[in-house]
């Protein structure tokens, strides 16, 4: 008889507990999670190339192209006034660029060319973002650069970013 007693008491206590564990672990939403979100997607949209202006498009393909043939040649032109913002030219100095270029040619080998994949638009900034693929002479690793203009067509950003492959 003592045997059930004890046994009914440690059976009331394992259920006991797991029913509190089970309703203090239970996750809350978060309210800005879903607004954000929704807010994001509709804030960046996809653009035909057709109908951004040719200037920003140039502005964007020319600042990319001289930047990643820096990578070749050790030459580097800095950007003036009407090129980029005064953000933009702080941080593109000859010493970061060529230590970027440095661990950037070592995997990928020489820059060859950037091809247009998209272009998007900040409906809250107003900026267009080109975003470009690039090739270089070895096809292992893929990259991206991503330039944005802004209404100004300044390059108010500029950044490249390692893709991964897709599985077959």
């Amino acid at each position: 008889m003592k045997r059930i007693i004890s046994f009914c008491y440690v059976l009331f206590l394992v259920c006991f507990v797991s029913s509190i564990t089970l309703v203090s672990c239970k996750s809350k939403k978060s309210i800005a999670e879903k607004p954000t979100t929704k807010t994001f997607e509709k804030a960046i949209k996809l653009v035909k190339p057709e109908e951004v202006e040719e200037v920003k498009k140039d502005r964007a393909y020319d600042i990319g192209k001289r930047l990643l043939e820096s990578c070749n040649t050790s030459r580097f032109k800095t950007f003036n006034n009407t090129e980029a913002t005064d953000k933009v030219r702080q941080n593109a100095t000859r010493e970061k660029i060529s230590a970027i270029c440095k661990k950037i040619n070592q995997r990928n080998g020489r820059f060859l060319n950037i091809n247009l994949i998209d272009i998007s638009f900040n409906k809250k900034t107003k900026e267009h973002i080109f975003r470009y693929s690039i090739g270089y002479e070895k096809k292992l690793y893929k990259r991206e650069l991503f330039v944005t203009i802004n209404t100004l067509n300044q390059v108010s950003a500029i950044s490249t970013k390692e893709v991964s492959s897709k599985p077959l």
